[in-house]
């Protein structure tokens, strides 16, 4: 495989891994090649992101490697948070929320069993808009963040603490996901908050 193909795919898994990241062992067990090797491509990604100051890094955290916005950039990403297109959650990302908010905390990967699908979108969506945060390491192969819900959360469905969600332990696993998401259209009492709401309280 030529160097430019490897890294190439190297840039792939990383964004498809998202905050979790990926060590460089991981990597190369997919790429089956030797991890001296991909460690000398993700410098040369590094240095190549740099010198062409792109918008994105890798940086290496913790044994493993991420790719990630750059810190100049933080202003922007703010301003795109609290944009005032008064954009309400979509089902997706009300689904996502029910999950984390029902049985906070969890993994991005406990997201993803329950749901079935990928949650990248839904989670950074969330996590932007302050909804969910990261609540620190699960004990598991790759620390991978544990999410929970946040203030802001509770002022979105006017809560006073997260005691106050609807009980939902008598229902079956099968239909927990559908009627916690239902229980949280309805505590939004049809008034469709958006974050705006929330930051002109």
């Amino acid at each position: 495989m030529e160097s430019n193909q490897m890294k190439s795919i190297i840039e792939g898994l990383l964004f498809a891994s998202g905050d979790e990241g990926l060590e460089a062992k991981q990597i190369a067990e997919a790429l089956d090649v030797e991890r001296s090797e991909v460690v000398k491509h993700l410098r040369e990604l590094q240095q190549t992101y740099m010198v062409e100051q792109r918008g994105m890094q890798i940086v290496e955290w913790a044994g493993s490697f991420q790719m990630t916005t750059i810190p100049e950039h933080v202003s922007y990403f703010q301003k795109l948070a609290i944009s005032p297109t008064r954009a309400s959650l979509s089902q997706a990302a009300l689904e996502t929320l029910s999950i984390v908010a029902y049985r906070q905390p969890v993994t991005r990967a406990d997201i993803e069993e329950i749901r079935g699908v990928n949650v990248d979108r839904a989670v950074h969506t969330l996590v932007a808009k302050g909804l969910i945060q990261d609540i620190g390491r699960a004990d598991l192969i790759g620390r991978p963040i544990l999410y929970g819900t946040t203030k802001q959360f509770l002022d979105y469905f006017g809560l006073g603490s997260i005691r106050e969600l609807p009980d939902s332990s008598d229902w079956e696993d099968v239909v927990k996901l559908e009627q916690e998401t239902k229980l949280l259209f309805e505590r939004l009492d049809n008034r469709q908050l958006t974050i705006d709401d929330v930051n002109e309280k």
